[in-house]
This record gives C-alpha cells, structure tokens and sequence, in this order.
C-alpha cells in the first residue's frame, strides 16, 4: 500500500491568500479555484469585477490540471496544433492555459485553475499560490 501526502483546509487557505494577493498586487479581476488529486471543489472565489463566466472556467481549469497531473496548457497547445479530437476527451472541459497541478514528492495533491486574464498571467497567480505551500 502506498500512501502519499494531502491538502489540508490551512493549505488551501494558504494557496488561495496567496494566488488573491498577487491578482491583486497586480489588479486582475480573477476567479481562483482549488481542487483536490481528483477535481472535487475546495475553494473557489470570484474577486471584485471578475467576469461571472469565470468562476466557472476556473474550476474547469483545475479540474483537468489534476486529472491529467500536468498544466492544462498542454491540452491547449495540442488542440491548436491541429489535435481537434482532443476536444472530445471525457470528463475534462477545462482546456486552456490557466490550470497548473500542485506536485508533492512526485504525487499530484490537486491543483489551482484562475481565470479572468491573460492565461500567461493566470498561471502567474495560479503558480504564487502554490508557492505559498513552500514545496
């Protein structure tokens, strides 16, 4: 039997603190989301002025980053280099750059989808929350 390392309530606390501060260091609008290793819901919250649509997106984002354990950038990039049968894969709707998985000792633990602006600056905020963990 194996085990492997999980997100607690303080440590999703910590991520979304964080990825809030640094959308807000740089006044961006986002929805910020948490999931755990299997895409199930844990935090989500819409800042002042960030597009309705994107408190869905995010999630979607995070979802597929900890289903597929790698940044959803990837699928994007697949299916805009002509992999358009990419886009009937099952179960994960997220795919555009936004969602990064959150990694300890090699096991995705779940993973942070921000929508709102840019994808790059997505990532951005997606990428300092997980940082607060210290991993």
């Amino acid at each position: 039997m194996q085990s492997k390392p999980i997100l607690t309530l303080d440590d999703v606390k910590k991520i979304a603190a964080a990825a809030e501060a640094e959308a807000k260091a740089n006044n961006w609008a986002v929805s910020i989301s948490v999931v755990d290793d299997g895409g199930h819901l844990l935090w989500l919250q819409r800042l002042d002025n960030a597009a309705p649509v994107s408190a869905s997106i995010a999630p979607a984002k995070a979802k597929t980053a900890a289903l597929g354990r790698r940044e959803t950038k990837v699928y994007e990039d697949m299916i805009n280099n002509g992999r358009y049968s990419f886009i009937t894969a099952p179960v994960i709707e997220g795919m555009l750059e936004g969602g990064v998985p959150i990694m300890v000792e090699g096991q995705c633990v779940g993973a942070v989808g921000v929508s709102g602006v840019k994808s790059s600056e997505d990532v951005q905020i997606a990428k300092a929350g997980i940082a607060a963990l210290g991993l």
